[in-house]
């Protein structure tokens, strides 16, 4: 399948999202309640123990990966073209390429969707252990770097994030965080995006 997203058409009656990248902020919410309360957006490995609303892997070997197991044949599972891929069905492609990461490319498709309020999980940009070590809940695992490797560069993630943000005035984004998760200072100029902790997020959802 290669039907492109139209802007402004709402997925749910709700007109909410909720994007999700694989920062170890996360943790601390039970995906699979999200589904009760808007479409979910999530990225590569995340389909070993859920199932998203859409799947986005740019990543080749992860996008192998998930074809392998046949997942994108019951599920929606979206990736730049490739000539690698141009014999697998039933496979989403981006027209044109984005060129971006897996996360912010997830949050413009969202975008695309036309949604009131989108929350973004996961996206921590910094490393753990003071920004040092690589953040991502599937470290230690196939295709994955180390729990014990240097934490991935963060400054591509962050442009693409405040593109997106800064292209959709009039989407209002939700960052949720942990209390002593970093905030970088770019994203604060913007009016449509604000912070609030996981607890707050849970709170509203009564999520458990």
């Amino acid at each position: 399948m290669d039907n492109q997203p139209q802007k402004n058409s709402p997925h749910n009656h709700n007109n909410v999202a909720f994007v999700l990248g694989n920062g170890t902020s996360r943790k601390a919410v039970d995906m699979r309640q999200l589904q009760k309360y808007g479409k979910v957006y999530a990225c590569n490995a995340v389909y070993r123990e859920f199932n998203p609303d859409y799947l986005i892997a740019v990543d080749a070997k992860m996008v192998k990966e998930i074809v392998n197991k046949g997942w994108h044949l019951r599920n929606q599972v979206w990736t730049n073209p490739n000539k690698a891929y141009q014999r697998m069905a039933n496979i989403n492609f981006f027209q044109p390429s984005k060129g971006w990461s897996s996360g912010p490319t997830a949050l413009w498709l969202a975008c695309q969707h036309g949604y009131d309020t989108i929350y973004i999980l996961g996206f921590d940009y910094q490393g753990l252990q003071g920004g040092k070590k690589f953040n991502n809940i599937y470290a230690d695992t196939k295709n994955y770097k180390k729990s014990v490797d240097s934490a991935t560069f963060y400054g591509n993630w962050m442009r693409q994030t405040k593109s997106v943000i800064n292209d959709y005035p009039n989407i209002q984004f939700k960052r949720v965080i942990l209390p002593d998760n970093y905030v970088p200072e770019e994203l604060n100029k913007f009016v449509n995006l604000e912070h609030i902790t996981v607890e707050t997020f849970k709170k509203i959802y009564n999520l458990t």
